[in-house]
């Protein structure tokens, strides 16, 4: 971290221990959120998702390949996230980097938790069943990827069609309804800077806090948590923060 990342970190503690966010937002007021379905025309399913000025693409491509072995009457889920170079100056090409694959993780556990593709429906017949890629693709970082993509991620889901099945072949172009979806899960994320909580950190907040955690929810249940940095949370703060997890995730969810 250079002198001026740390003047910006001691600048931004100063102001939450005031009790103000760099932005003015309340600690618990997420930033403002639009989501665009079907970005992606010529995916079976997509969505775009802004978070202030955090920006992530989400495209679902369908196929027919191979059960697992210990799995063989459910389809397959593969979920994949790549942070493009031009979406922060942090960001390198290359191989994915531990960044991208948290995020991909966190995003993927939340959907296989909550079931929110339901993967039995996807089996066709012996040794073939749908596979379900989701691409994710940061193309602004302005803090809190992991809300943004897991969003646009259940948003894609949503919009996602089941392309034609026929004679062996998945016939592109043609589509025989959409994806089966299980619950609504969405991702809540909290940064810990001193002694204050706050939802939906932007990037300076980032870069000045001591932990973060992830909490995916659906409508009545907790179904995967992700704690980032060095600190730590409390007992009391962990279950004020699962509570704050399901209200601010169902205001997620209506956006849907």
């Amino acid at each position: 971290m250079d002198i001026l990342d740390e003047v910006k970190k001691d600048f931004v503690r100063d102001l939450i221990a005031k009790g103000k966010r760099p932005d003015k937002r309340a600690f618990d007021q997420y930033r403002n959120i639009t989501i665009e379905k079907g970005a992606i025309p010529s995916a079976e399913g997509s969505a775009k998702v802004h978070l202030g000025q955090t920006q992530v693409l989400v495209g679902i491509k369908m196929d027919v390949g191979t059960p697992f072995a210990d799995r063989p009457e459910e389809g397959v889920l593969s979920t994949n996230a790549e942070l493009l170079p031009m979406a922060s100056p942090t960001f390198e090409p290359g191989p994915p980097s531990p960044a991208s694959i948290e995020l991909a993780r966190v995003v993927d556990r939340g959907i296989r938790s909550s079931n929110a593709v339901d993967l039995p429906s996807l089996f066709i017949e012996a040794e073939k069943v749908w596979m379900v890629f989701v691409d994710i693709y940061v193309l602004d970082h302005d803090g809190n990827m992991f809300d943004a993509a897991a969003l646009a991620a259940m948003a894609a889901i949503e919009n996602c069609r089941m392309p034609k099945y026929r004679d062996g072949k998945v016939i592109r172009g043609e589509y025989a309804g959409p994806l089966k979806v299980g619950n609504r899960c969405v991702t809540t994320t909290f940064a810990k800077v001193g002694q204050a909580l706050l939802a939906d950190p932007c990037l300076d907040e980032e870069t000045a806090m001591d932990a973060r955690i992830t909490i995916a929810t659906t409508p009545d249940y907790v179904c995967a948590v992700q704690k980032g940095c060095a600190g730590g949370f409390t007992k009391d703060e962990l279950l004020s923060l699962v509570d704050a997890s399901f209200a601010k995730g169902n205001e997620l969810r209506a956006l849907l």
